[in-house]
């Protein structure tokens, strides 16, 4: 795909390179333990859910509650090893509850090419944040159960 920018003088130059926004990661299904109204901001998960998600100090993520359907974005800080600790801090703290399932998902930049190969890592972790799996590809469901 060709990016186009418009010229000064009304024509089109073509850039031969495109930047996509991609999903990267994600904590599937992670409960919060603990939200701090009154600490400075940010989002404290276990360094070692951390790694498993490919997550660093301080890199922006998306978080979607899945009990209240809330979306905010923030930052994340490294947590005590083997805590698993998935706490809110500051505002985001009024976006949850203690139990309420979230996921945390991280994006990347990635060139037209690379996207096309692209695997997200996607960590799937239990009622107590410990992780179950750890799969490099994401599929939808084909078919859902319905409840009519």
């Amino acid at each position: 795909m060709v990016r186009r920018n418009r010229r000064k003088s009304g024509k089109f130059a073509a850039e031969e390179s495109m930047n996509r926004i991609m999903f990267k990661s994600k904590l599937h299904r992670a409960r919060i333990t603990q939200a701090d109204l009154y600490y400075e901001g940010s989002l404290t998960i276990d360094v070692e859910l951390m790694k498993l998600a490919d997550l660093v100090a301080y890199e922006k993520v998306s978080v979607v509650n899945i009990n209240n359907g809330e979306r905010f974005e923030t930052y994340v800080i490294p947590g005590n090893a083997g805590s698993r600790d998935i706490c809110l801090n500051g505002a985001a703290a009024r976006k949850g509850q203690v139990g309420d399932e979230v996921i945390i998902i991280s994006y990347t930049s990635l060139t037209d090419e690379e996207a096309q190969t692209w695997q997200p890592t996607a960590v799937l972790v239990n009622e107590e944040n410990n992780p179950v799996s750890v799969d490099k590809s994401v599929e939808a469901y084909t078919k859902m159960p319905r409840n009519n």
